[in-house]
């Protein structure tokens, strides 16, 4: 058995005021009851042989986490630093910072975790049991919770925490932190206010949301646009966007909505642009779909490169049921998808665009013919002189790509 510590018995005291003054809704009543327990318990521990407080203002700072954020994990979901907060047990607290993974001194027990997580899920309505052992939900910072439970893992608890970043926001800031050169960038996007079709892929955490993120804040002001995700992560800049997730069903196994549903509802909303999160299974043929009736879309894929990109949107709408097969399905890519931007980690961490290709259009049997308009040369992305097929859409936008591609006048 656990013993108490000083922090449990400071905010198991703050929660009975709590609950019997009712001054949790009032944020600096909370921190005023925080202040004076920790005060009292200072002052007792001087007459007796409990420890003594290290810092009480470090403590105030802990107990305040305990009970109005996430406890012992708040400073690092406050770390501007921190990308992502993983944990394999409760001595086992991992971070990435840059890419890289740290292991932190933090020390948990069961109860904490199992705590921690359900204060996680109050807000989003989903929940996890011995029914639905796995779990995806947001933060209300945007940041991306997932959870699976004992006896899916061996022991104990796994959770991770992809934090939402608001620091990078357009193509400039990625410009700036070296992910593309400015004239990929200017190139994208020309080709967002152009209405074109775009699909990021990369492995995992290679960036694709926060791509999406930044190719959307070059679209028109006027432009409408819906995205639709499993739980929400994309926050896209604009005055005339709609966000919906897909949702659980009930414990009597009704109401839940899917993905397919999800895009199916977004083409009645009269969308500029549909943004799909992430295509991964047989939602996948609607994106397709919708890209084929003429309204421009946005999406993410997980690929090893950018051509296995496409032949991933090839397979995955072949799950969708027998009625489909690749007669339909191979054209429909090659026609609907304007440009493929794929994304890699450096060995250091770092996250850069490795190539831009543009479907030519065409396909020989199940093999979309394609050119990089960027691609790596001595590691830099570089023009090719490759271009887009597409070109009527820029010109009918008022603009030319070739001037960035080529240098044309």
């Amino acid at each position: 058995m656990q013993t108490r510590t000083p922090l449990d018995t400071i905010a198991g005291r703050v929660r009975e005021r709590l609950r019997d003054d009712g001054a949790a809704a009032d944020p600096a009543g909370t921190a005023a009851v925080v202040r004076e327990e920790v005060r009292r318990f200072a002052e007792q521990a001087l007459g007796s042989d409990t420890r003594l407080l290290d810092d009480e203002a470090a403590t105030e700072r802990q107990v305040l986490a305990r009970i109005t954020g996430f406890g012992a994990l708040q400073p690092l979901l406050d770390d501007e630093t921190i990308e992502e907060i993983w944990i394999n047990a409760p001595t086992r607290v991992f971070v990435a910072r840059a890419g890289v993974a740290e292991l932190t001194p933090l020390v948990l027990s069961d109860a904490e975790v199992r705590d921690l997580v359900e204060r996680m899920l109050q807000s989003s309505g989903r929940r996890v049991d011995l029914s639905t052992p796995f779990v995806d939900a947001s933060l209300p910072d945007g940041s991306r919770l997932h959870v699976v439970i004992p006896d899916v893992t061996r022991r104990h608890w796994a959770v991770n925490i992809r934090k939402f970043s608001r620091r990078i926001r357009d193509l400039d800031h990625l410009v700036a932190l070296g992910s593309l050169p400015l004239q990929a960038a200017e190139f994208l996007r020309m080709s967002v206010r152009a209405g074109l079709s775009i699909v990021v892929s990369g492995a995992t955490h290679t960036g694709k949301t926060t791509m999406i993120d930044a190719l959307l804040s070059s679209a028109r002001t006027s432009d409408r646009i819906v995205t639709v995700e499993e739980t929400f992560e994309l926050d896209p800049a604009g005055r005339d966007v709609v966000a919906m997730q897909c949702r659980q069903p009930s414990l009597e196994g009704s109401g839940e909505i899917t993905l397919r549903r999800l895009i199916k509802e977004a083409l009645r909303m009269r969308p500029d642009r549909l943004v799909v999160g992430e295509v991964r299974e047989a939602e996948c043929l609607d994106l397709l779909i919708a890209l084929n009736s003429g309204v421009p879309g946005m999406c993410s894929i997980h690929a090893n490169s950018a051509r296995e990109a496409l032949v991933k949107l090839c397979t995955l709408p072949l799950l969708a049921g027998r009625n489909i097969d690749s007669a339909f399905v191979v054209p429909t890519v090659a026609t609907s998808v304007d440009l493929v931007v794929h994304l890699e980690v450096l060995p250091s961490g770092a996250r850069r665009v490795v190539e831009i290709l543009a479907p030519g259009g065409r396909h020989s049997g199940m093999v979309i013919e394609a050119s990089s308009v960027f691609a790596l040369e001595d590691g830099v992305l570089t023009a090719t002189g490759g271009q887009p097929a597409h070109l009527g859409k820029y010109r009918a936008a008022g603009l030319d790509p070739l001037r960035i591609l080529v240098g044309a006048p």
